[in-house]
């Protein structure tokens, strides 16, 4: 089979070696690190989409729309800018793409068992859902949770960092209900495991968020997508519960005003 994967960054190209050492052969579209081209790659039976979520919209209309497209971005709020694809599916997870670089157990959620057979591995585990929708915002939101968790400086396993997972896991079930998806796929790899996983180092996220503190309004020379989602939802991206305190306090923590 053909892969075609846009974005050869971290992910994209751990994704792509589990798929060269199921025998796939894998191509590679990067404009930023210049592998290979755009038609190979678009010439794949299977396109993946690894790239930073605020590149994605300038490229879609370039992807044909009758070829299978599998979203592995982590940072859109909504499934609305690929409904018109004839054939799309999700996969997101916990695990950094070092951590299958180097072959440690890794959970992934799928909403479609095609993708199975790409990355089957003896220490990759999957669950399902049909469910494409909570699956995108889980991980968008777990990204901006991320954030807050470095800004507030908790840290792993104490008591404080506990009782946030605990609070903010109930903020993601109430917004996933509050934009109809599933409250039940937070429960899936994809929600609790992967918010567990990026509140703490080495989370780019995280790591932003321990910068904030200092300066609210800080760079980094790295990608964060945390950042994209919380404009995203600023921009009065997704319905927010009167119960996401969390959430609202990043938001003037960032941003300001009441």
């Amino acid at each position: 089979m053909k892969i075609g994967i846009i974005g050869a960054g971290a992910y994209g190209t751990a994704l792509g070696g589990v798929m060269r050492d199921n025998g796939h052969d894998v191509y590679y579209y990067d404009p930023t690190k210049g592998y290979d081209d755009l038609p190979l790659v678009l010439d794949s039976d299977y396109l993946f989409l690894c790239i930073p979520t605020e590149a994605v919209f300038s490229l879609l209309k370039d992807l044909p729309i009758g070829k299978p497209l599998i979203i592995a971005s982590k940072g859109f709020l909504s499934d609305k800018p690929f409904c018109h694809f004839d054939d799309y599916m999700v996969l997101s997870g916990a695990g950094f793409a070092e951590d299958i670089k180097t072959k440690k157990n890794t959970e992934i959620t799928i909403t479609d068992d095609r993708i199975m057979s790409f990355l089957r591995a003896d220490y990759i585990s999957f669950d399902s859902t049909t469910d494409r929708l909570g699956v995108l915002m889980c991980g968008a939101l777990k990204n901006v949770y991320a954030m807050l968790a470095g800004y507030l400086n908790l840290q792993r396993d104490t008591d404080e960092w506990l009782a946030y997972i605990t609070e903010v896991s109930e903020e993601i079930r109430a917004l996933l209900l509050a934009n109809g998806a599933d409250p039940a796929t937070f429960d899936l790899a994809c929600g609790r495991r992967d918010l567990e996983l990026t509140c703490g180092l080495p989370s780019r996220n995280y790591e932003y968020g321990q910068m904030m503190r200092n300066n609210p309004d800080a760079e980094s020379d790295k990608t964060v997508e945390g950042l994209t989602v919380l404009e995203g939802i600023r921009n009065d991206g997704i319905i927010i519960p009167d119960t996401a305190v969390h959430l609202k306090e990043l938001l003037k923590i960032r941003f300001g005003g009441d």
